[in-house]
């Protein structure tokens, strides 16, 4: 089965609410799409939206790759070796995690859509459904409360609190929360690399009786060594994030021995077959996975989601990146019921154009 058609396009696409992060405050993204089609009719879709902070690439970076020669040359190729196709541009793209997840995304599609299953079912499904934490940026007690009740009255049931600005103004927003809502709320943080060691201990401190289940990155890339003067218990609830793009950072974290949780994001390794490499890795050294995202089409959520459901060890989602878009150009491919996400029962990613 060949592929007949490639086409890429992107769109600039606003957000319902804006949010802030230690980096910067996001009001839109923007989205680049990879679409294939084979002989038979049957399309597969992927889509990138890196962040250049992180990764390097940025959207406009992703389109031009994309708009090459090289991708455009997919075009006659069989579909069953999409496993080949996939190794090339990897190689090709290999400081353009963004390309390579839409292509990667977009060859896994059409090649499940076309086997008549589901892409999770291809790899081996470990999870029916699991709760996803929606994401509060960074804002004052009073906003924090306010649109934790929208989230609370929707059925969510798991925040993620961005933090790194001010430790003790954070430790207030996490106290506030649960004095408010109690146990109604698993609550997260993500430091965004905004914290010192210090700060970060002060932090730890300040939330010491909070429950607290887990905080992502809170030193930059590359200062993870000092985490090691955290007692173990703590250690266990940190979670790898702009240091884990790829394998070969998974195999230094773990030599490192610093964070208990991995959290994979396709935009920053590159594509479904590069995260379960990371996932394989990390369930030898008996870490849990936490699969994340950027403000992202439905399209590369539901392949992330694909990707963590298919990991025995996936213990955490945080795959709300296309709640707030307030557009897209597919349906389906999840459903989102009280906070907890399952795939729909149809081949490859399952989507909706």
């Amino acid at each position: 089965m060949q592929i007949r058609s490639v086409k890429v396009y992107k769109k600039d696409l606003p957000l319902t609410r804006p949010y802030t992060i230690t980096r910067e405050t996001y009001d839109r993204t923007e989205i680049v799409f990879l679409e294939l089609e084979l002989t038979n009719g049957i399309k597969g879709i992927g889509a990138a939206c890196p962040e250049f902070a992180v990764v390097g690439e940025s959207p406009a970076i992703t389109f031009k790759k994309l708009q090459g020669d090289d991708v455009a040359r997919l075009k006659g190729k069989d579909i069953r070796e999409f496993g080949s196709h996939i190794r090339f541009f990897n190689r090709l793209f290999s400081l353009c995690p963004g390309a390579r997840a839409a292509i990667d995304i977009a060859l896994h599609d059409a090649f499940t859509g076309w086997l008549g299953i589901p892409l999770v079912d291809f790899y081996g499904r470990r999870h029916q459904s699991m709760i996803t934490s929606v994401t509060i940026g960074i804002k004052n007690v009073a906003d924090t409360l306010t649109e934790a009740m929208e989230y609370y009255e929707k059925g969510f049931k798991a925040l993620k609190i961005k933090t790194g600005l001010h430790a003790e103004e954070d430790a207030e927003r996490i106290i506030r929360l649960r004095e408010k809502f109690n146990d109604r709320f698993e609550i997260r943080v993500d430091a965004n690399t905004g914290y010192n060691l210090q700060q970060l201990q002060l932090f730890l401190e300040l939330v010491k009786d909070q429950h607290v289940e887990l905080i992502e990155q809170p030193l930059l890339p590359g200062n993870d060594h000092e985490l090691k003067e955290l007692p173990p218990n703590v250690k266990a609830i940190l979670a790898a994030d702009e240091s884990l793009k790829d394998a070969g950072d998974a195999l230094r974290l773990i030599k490192e021995d610093v964070y208990g949780i991995f959290n994979i994001k396709l935009m920053k390794c590159g594509g479904i077959t590069e995260a379960l490499d990371i996932a394989g890795i990390a369930r030898y050294a008996g870490k849990k996975l936490f699969w994340g995202c950027n403000d992202e089409s439905r399209v590369s959520i539901t392949a992330a989601l694909h990707a963590a459901f298919a990991c025995e060890h996936t213990r955490y989602l945080d795959l709300d990146g296309s709640f707030d878009l307030a557009e897209d150009i597919v349906n389906g491919g999840f459903i989102l019921h009280n906070g907890y996400m399952q795939t729909v029962s149809r081949p490859g990613l399952g989507l909706e154009w």
